[in-house]
C-alpha cells in the first residue's frame, strides 16, 4: 500500500504483534499480512528462550557471539515454520475451518484469503531451507550435537499437527511444547554458543518451558468445545475443564518452584529470584482461572473465543521479562 504513512505502518504492525489481528479500521500492507500469517505476535516466547541459552551461556569457556545469534536466529524460524506449517496441516485434514477457533481469535492465512494454499506451502519451504542452512553452519562450527537438537525440535514440530503420529490429538502436545521451549530451544541454543551443555543448563530450561506451555494449555481449555466433537484429544480435553484449569494454575506456580530449585543449585544466578515480582500478575489471573470464562468477551477483546489463553499469556510475558532481567542482572554481577 504505497500510499500509507510510516507511522500508520508502525501503529498496523505495532497492532498486529500485541493482538495477533490486523487493525479492523486500516488497510493491510504486506509486513502486516505476514505479521499475521506468521503469527508474529507469539514469537517472543522464542526469543525469550534464545534470551535465557545466552544469559546463560555468556562468559563461559568456548562462548562465541557469532553462533548465539545464529543459533537465536534459527529457533526464530523455526518457530515461524511451526505456525505455518501447523495452518497448513490443520487445514489439510480439515480441523481448521471457519467456525474453528483458529480462525475466530484471529484471520486463518488461507481460509480468510490472505494467502493462497500454495503460497503457505512456498513460504514454509523457503523458511525450513533458511534454518536447514543456519543448521548446516552450525553444525560445523560445534559438531553434530547441534543437528540433533535441530532435527529433534523439527520433528516434534512436525508431529505436533501432522499424520500420522499428531501430537496434539493425542494429549502429547502439551509435553511437547515443554520439550521445545525448554531443553531442545534452551540447551540447543546453549551448546551452539558454548559448544557444551550441562545438568545445570537442562535444569535451568524446565522453568521457561513449563512457562510456555501454560499458554497452550489455556488456548486447548478455550477450544474444549471444538475439540471434543471432532476427536481431538489435547490435554485439557482428557482432563476435563476445571481439572485442566487447576492443572495450569499449578504448572504457572511450577515455574517459580523450578526457578528457586535452579538458584538453589546454582544452575541459575540468585537474581533470577526477581520473577517473584510477577506473583502479583498471577495473582490476578488465577480467580479467573477458578472459574468458568464469561458468555460474551468484554468490550474490545481481540482474540475471543479465546480467554484463558490470553489470561496466561499476560503472565508469561511478565514472567519471562523478568527472568530476562534478572539473569542479566547476574551477567553484570559475574562480570564485577
Amino acid at each position: 500500500m504505497p500510499g500509507l504513512s510510516v507511522g500508520s505502518r508502525l501503529k498496523s504492525w505495532s497492532y498486529v504483534l500485541s493482538t495477533t489481528n490486523p487493525p479492523p479500521d486500516g488497510p493491510i500492507d504486506a509486513v502486516t499480512r505476514w505479521l499475521v500469517v506468521t503469527r508474529a505476535a507469539l514469537l517472543p516466547m522464542t526469543l525469550v528462550s534464545g534470551l535465557v541459552a545466552a544469559l546463560l551461556a555468556i562468559g563461559q569457556p568456548g562462548f562465541d557471539w557469532r553462533w548465539l545469534v545464529l543459533a537465536v536466529v534459527g529457533i526464530t524460524l523455526a518457530h515461524t515454520s511451526n505456525n505455518l506449517m501447523n495452518d497448513l496441516y490443520d487445514t489439510e485434514v480439515g480441523t481448521d475451518s471457519a467456525n474453528y477457533p483458529r480462525a475466530l481469535y484471529a484471520p486463518h492465512p488461507v481460509l480468510s484469503g490472505l494467502i493462497s494454499r500454495r503460497t503457505l506451502g512456498l513460504a514454509i519451504l523457503v523458511v525450513n531451507l533458511a534454518d536447514l542452512a543456519i543448521l548446516v553452519v552450525l553444525t560445523w562450527a560445534r559438531g553434530w550435537p547441534v543437528a540433533a537438537f535441530g532435527l529433534s525440535g523439527f520433528a516434534l514440530s512436525v508431529a505436533y499437527t501432522a499424520p500420522p503420529l499428531r501430537l496434539k490429538k493425542r494429549g502429547l502436545g502439551e509435553p511437547d511444547v515443554v520439550v521445545v521451549w525448554g531443553p531442545l530451544m534452551v540447551c540447543g541454543t546453549y551448546y551452539a554458543a558454548v559448544g557444551a551443555v550441562g545438568w545445570n543448563v537442562v535444569l535451568a530450561s524446565l522453568p521457561y518451558g513449563l512457562l510456555c506451555t501454560t499458554v497452550l494449555m489455556g488456548k486447548h481449555i478455550d477450544k474444549i468445545p471444538y475439540d471434543q466433537p471432532l476427536g481431538i484429544r489435547t490435554l485439557p480435553v482428557l482432563l476435563g475443564a476445571t481439572r485442566a484449569r487447576a492443572v495450569t494454575l499449578a504448572m504457572m506456580l511450577g515455574f517459580y518452584v523450578l526457578v528457586v530449585v535452579a538458584v538453589a543449585t546454582g544452575a541459575m544466578a540468585w537474581p533470577a529470584l526477581l520473577v517473584g515480582l510477577a506473583l502479583p500478575r498471577l495473582a490476578k489471573v488465577w480467580p479467573y482461572f477458578r472459574r468458568e470464562p464469561p458468555d460474551q468477551p468484554p468490550p474490545k477483546f481481540p482474540v475471543w473465543p479465546l480467554w484463558y489463553a490470553a489470561l496466561a499469556w499476560l503472565h508469561v510475558r511478565q514472567a519471562g521479562a523478568l527472568l530476562v532481567v534478572g539473569l542479566t542482572i547476574g551477567v553484570v554481577l559475574r562480570s564485577w
